[in-house]
């Protein structure tokens, strides 16, 4: 990962949107992590309630 990013910045050109799309990435990647756990917290107070 880090050697990735460390390439990205060595291209001028390519280094500042290659960074943006990264951070994009990363923050859906965490957006659905939060909403998977929502979900699983969800699931489980659901389940505990209707036993």
């Amino acid at each position: 990962m880090e050697g990735m990013m460390s390439m990205m910045d060595g291209s001028m050109m390519n280094g500042p949107m290659m960074g943006a799309m990264m951070a994009g990435g990363g923050l859906v990647m965490v957006l659905i992590l939060v909403l998977l756990v929502l979900g699983v917290a969800a699931l489980i107070k659901f389940l505990r309630s209707a036993r």
